[in-house]
């Protein structure tokens, strides 16, 4: 018998979902270093800055007791569910009940494919932001959903034009996908979308979820969804602390809604995971208590990095909008520019950096162009040099 191993069909559900873009490009650029090329890389937007010492203090503190290490509960602790409600409420202006509304999360990536899952039946209609983060339609496809694009706009400003999506017909849609401050194009949402937001869910008897990780990064004015009036009977938000308190390894984020929907999404989630190792939940609360100098401080270093980005754009001769939130600048590639994945290959094999092709984030990005924020100035300065000597 040879020593080949056996043929085994993928799940149906996994057609149309390929690889990660990221996956993939960056396992590129690893080969790339590995035979001597010098490449850098401003494509994933993963923090490079410690959390605040404090954090990493309480980890090590907790993790040394010798009562730990258990499983802990399937809805989060205590601490981390109070704290959660505390920032929402301090920074926010929200009320939320610690013990109904709050879920903890193992990262809120993982939040969106609950939500999924515990909603969608093969054929449901998800309403998704075209450009926006792939992991979107891979959640919906992988639950069966059936993904319609709304299409975002550089003249609308990013915004959603619900007439539009009105006249695309909305018979099955069971879910909308936001996500403001917007990745990729870091716009903020402009006075009343979510109002506006929430009529339309209520009007449509649509689930709105709103993908919220970005609002403290590069935006002075931080908004919850859960703010407007009616918003929890028609929407759930998912928040994070990867980005804004630098802890985007420790996979922590939480969900946030209306007492049944956290029930729903839990008689899923409880047969996914056994709960988060305490002592990072015991830091995590830490870190959501800290004063509004630790996100000035941290938007100090994103705010020099940003002259940088800018520069960066201006040089390939991007257009593109200010102010921007996020961890990234985006900008809209010049006329006879070509395709942005040629583009982006282009500045990959021919100046050794990697940006991000906007086309990765849906058909309205094909022009475009991402710079992550996510190395320091010297870096920043050090890709725009080796463009503008080899390009």
């Amino acid at each position: 018998m040879e020593n080949k191993p056996i043929q085994i069909a993928l799940a149906g559900r996994l057609s149309g979902v390929g690889e990660y873009y990221f996956s993939k490009k960056l396992r590129e650029i690893d080969q790339m270093r590995a035979a001597g090329q010098d490449i850098i890389s401003l494509g994933v937007g993963g923090p490079d800055q410690p959390p605040h010492p404090k954090v990493i203090a309480r980890l090590a503190a907790e993790s040394a007791k010798p009562g730990t290490h258990a499983y802990q509960p399937y809805k989060g602790t205590a601490i981390l569910r109070e704290a959660f409600a505390r920032w929402y409420n301090r920074f926010y202006g929200v009320t939320l009940d610690p013990v109904t509304e709050v879920l903890p999360l193992i990262g809120s990536k993982e939040g969106i494919m609950h939500v999924c899952m515990t909603y969608l039946n093969p054929g449901d209609k998800v309403l998704i932001p075209n450009p926006g983060y792939p992991t979107y339609r891979s959640a919906a496809t992988i639950s069966g959903g059936v993904c319609v694009d709304y299409l975002l706009r550089e003249q609308n400003g990013w915004m959603p034009d619900f007439a539009e999506i009105e006249c695309g017909g909305l018979d099955g849609v069971k879910i909308m996908i936001v996500n403001f401050p917007h990745m990729p194009t870091g716009a903020a949402p402009r006075e009343g979308l979510f109002r506006d937001l929430v009529a339309f869910a209520r009007k449509h008897n649509i689930l709105l979820l709103h993908d919220n990780p970005y609002s403290f990064i590069r935006n002075e004015h931080p908004e919850s969804l859960l703010a407007t009036d009616g918003a929890k009977e028609v929407a759930l938000e998912l928040n994070s602390l990867s980005k804004s308190h630098s802890m985007a390894g420790w996979r922590i984020g939480m969900l946030a809604g209306a007492p049944e929907r956290i029930d729903e999404v839990i008689r899923f989630k409880s047969n996914m995971d056994s709960g988060m190792f305490y002592p990072m939940q015991a830091a995590a609360a830490e870190a959501l208590d800290l004063d509004e100098e630790w996100y000035r401080s941290l938007n100090a270093v994103y705010r020099e990095r940003e002259v940088k980005g800018f520069e960066l754009l201006d040089l390939i001769g991007c257009s593109y909008a200010k102010p921007q939130s996020g961890l990234f600048v985006w900008g809209r590639l010049p006329e006879g520019a070509g395709d942005c994945f040629e583009f982006s290959d282009k500045l990959l094999y021919g100046c050794g950096v990697f940006i991000t092709p906007g086309g990765i984030f849906g058909s309205e990005g094909n022009n475009y162009i991402r710079i992550s924020l996510c190395s320091p100035v010297e870096v920043l300065e050090r890709a725009k040099q080796r463009i503008r000597e080899k390009m």
